[in-house]
């Protein structure tokens, strides 16, 4: 009964699994900026600000970082509130990519017996829950479609931002390695 309701759901699962797929880049792409932030901050090169990020297992523990160096290396009052405004809006967008990670690792878990109804994703029969967190209706889909649009406007705020923290901290000498956005 499932299989033969499976194809007419198809283009509904592609939808919400390519809009899983983009949030979760996005927000690792917006992640990894915060090297270069961690590069200018800590006045070192890219490889050495990789290290640092990477030794640090947790996204929390990289921010908390970023905020205590700014702490210690911006004395502009408004470029450490715009810098920390960009940090809080990389971590409201972190809620939301967290619920999806859950999510997927429950979906490989326990295969067809998700904890979100299937009628959510594929209009099929509901299935006894074992955990259920948020449903995957039109209204989280409209969530996670705004959540990542917004990581699409952090990625170009963190962006506009590092050249600004650049001339501030280093006061016209330049971290070895910056990159120009291509983006």
């Amino acid at each position: 009964m499932l299989a033969a309701a499976a194809p007419a759901s198809a283009d509904r699962r592609t939808f919400v699994l390519a809009l899983m797929g983009n949030l979760i880049c996005s927000w690792s792409n917006n992640e990894g900026l915060f090297i270069y932030v961690l590069m200018i901050l800590l006045r070192t090169d890219e490889a050495s600000a990789a290290v640092v990020f990477a030794t640090l297992n947790t996204t929390r523990a990289r921010l908390d970082l970023i905020q205590q160096l700014v702490k210690i290396r911006v004395t502009d009052k408004a470029l450490a509130r715009s810098l920390t405004a960009l940090v809080e809006r990389f971590s409201e967008s972190t809620k939301v990519r967290n619920e999806l990670k859950s999510l997927h690792a429950h979906l490989r878990l326990f295969g067809r017996h998700h904890p979100y109804p299937i009628d959510a994703i594929g209009g099929n029969k509901v299935r006894p829950q074992i955990r259920r967190d948020k449903a995957l209706d039109e209204s989280r889909l409209q969530e996670m479609l705004r959540t990542t649009n917004e990581m699409t406007k952090i990625n170009r705020d963190i962006w506009d931002f590092l050249p600004r923290l650049e001339a501030h901290v280093c006061g016209g000498a330049q971290p070895q390695g910056l990159p120009t956005n291509v983006a």
